[in-house]
Order: structure tokens, then sequence, then C-alpha cells
């Protein structure tokens, strides 16, 4: 069994039919959740997920959080060690944002198999001096 760490886009294609990633995002969650993967993300990730549902109201947000409970998804919360590793990596790399920063590192820090992303701004694994499998949707 393999643990799979997903970026916001991934959940947020996968609940939104009209999402330009939602084909990719339920083929990824396909196969993780058919080959047994542990499914776990980032706290600062689900923040990203629930932003859209939070402007529609708390009944919105239930619903995310439901069917995130229903997949299962383990959410990870920020520490030092993570905070410490995302850090490191946006001083390497003046592009990578924070949000993805944190995705990243909790990615790192939680030694997972792969981790899913939409973001296609990313630098590159070599770029990023980690020995993590990013899969970009």
């Amino acid at each position: 069994m393999a643990l799979t760490h997903l970026d916001a886009g991934v959940i947020i294609g996968f609940l939104d039919a009209d999402d330009a990633h939602h084909g990719a995002a339920r083929t990824a969650l396909a196969q993780a959740l058919g080959g047994r993967d542990q499914i776990a993300m980032a706290a600062s990730a689900l923040a990203e997920c629930l932003v859209g549902p939070a402007r529609r109201g708390d009944s919105s947000i239930q619903i995310v959080i439901d069917a995130l409970k229903r997949l299962p998804v383990e959410i990870v919360n920020l520490n030092t060690e993570i905070a410490t590793e995302a850090a490191r990596l946006r001083s390497r790399n003046r592009s990578l944002r924070l949000p993805g920063a944190l995705v990243i590192a909790t990615a790192a820090v939680s030694n997972v198999d792969q981790l899913i992303t939409t973001d296609g701004r990313w630098p590159t694994q070599q770029a990023m001096k980690l020995d993590l499998k990013i899969n970009r949707i």
C-alpha cells in the first residue's frame, strides 16, 4: 500500500464537474484508491479547497469535508518540520509560492510515494532538490 499526497487542485477538480481537471482528477483518485493507496493532503491544501465553498456558506464547506472523509483523505497538520522544509524550498525556488511550498514540504516530510498536483508552475523535482515523485495531471 502506497501513500499518495494530493494538492488542492486535485480535490477541487474532482468535486467540480465543470473544472478543467475533473476527468484527470477522477482518474488519478480512482487509480490511487484502486491500488489501495492511503490518501493524504496538507491542511494548507484543505484550506485552499474550502475557499470556494466558504463563499457559498457553511453547508458547502461541510459537503467538501464529508467528501474527503468518505474518500478517505487524511489531513496532515502543519508543524515545525514542515514549516522549515517549506521555507527551505521557497529560499531555493523564488518562483515557488508559499502555498505550493507547504504542500510539497508536507509531502516530502511525510515520505509519500507520490504527490499529485494540477499546478504546472511548480519547479521540477530536480530544481527543488527532492527525492519526491510529483505527478502533474
